[in-house]
């Protein structure tokens, strides 16, 4: 498996190998503390928006069996890639993993929607606030330019939808606030 650093797939299967990928002094040293007696997960040192490196790293590929199917975990991570090239990034993760593997993106989203104008706006001012944080990165995209990152894996129901719609644990209580409008998430498998 690789995963983002957010990621608890150990919790459901303790014997599942887990590849951490992050770059920021503050995580690995966090990380490598909570990993430090599990041989099953490792951390790469890579940058996660250059995966010809991650997927040359030694302890990536010591650690995973690409022969076998796999799963991709983009949760929270490609809206910080500023670069206009998103979709052929992800296609070279994608061309790596083989038949059977599974990609989930989570993707900040600008509906430019013409009935709710108000929610792109969000969008955009959310965007803008991002750039200029600590952070300096974190960008909206529409559906067209989150659904061209899964190439032609095929789509597991229900599609790229907004995250609060991916397999709802019963009927919605309240109503999403406009927020949560703004940020949607797919899963693409590999055939």
């Amino acid at each position: 498996m690789i995963i983002s650093p957010r990621g608890h797939l150990q919790r459901v299967n303790p014997e599942a190998r887990v590849v951490y990928v992050d770059n920021d002094p503050m995580v690995l040293a966090h990380g490598r503390a909570l990993l430090a007696e599990n041989n099953k997960a490792t951390i790469s040192t890579c940058d996660i928006f250059q995966p010809l490196e991650i997927l040359k790293d030694a302890s990536v590929l010591e650690h995973l069996d690409f022969s076998r199917p796999l799963a991709l975990l983009q949760v929270g991570t490609l809206h910080h890639y500023l670069g206009v090239d998103s979709a052929a990034l992800m296609q070279t993760y994608i061309d790596a993993l083989p038949a059977g593997s599974f990609v989930a993106i989570s993707h900040f989203f600008d509906p430019r929607d013409p009935q709710e104008p108000e929610l792109s706006e969000l969008a955009v001012q959310m965007e803008d606030k991002f750039i200029h944080s600590p952070m300096g990165s974190g960008r909206f995209r529409t559906r067209d330019e989150i659904q061209a990152m899964f190439g032609d894996l095929e789509m597991i129901e229900p599609g790229l939808v907004l995250c609060d719609d991916w397999w709802q644990d019963g009927p919605r209580l309240r109503m999403l606030s406009a927020v949560r409008h703004c940020i949607v998430g797919g899963v693409g498998r590999k055939r």
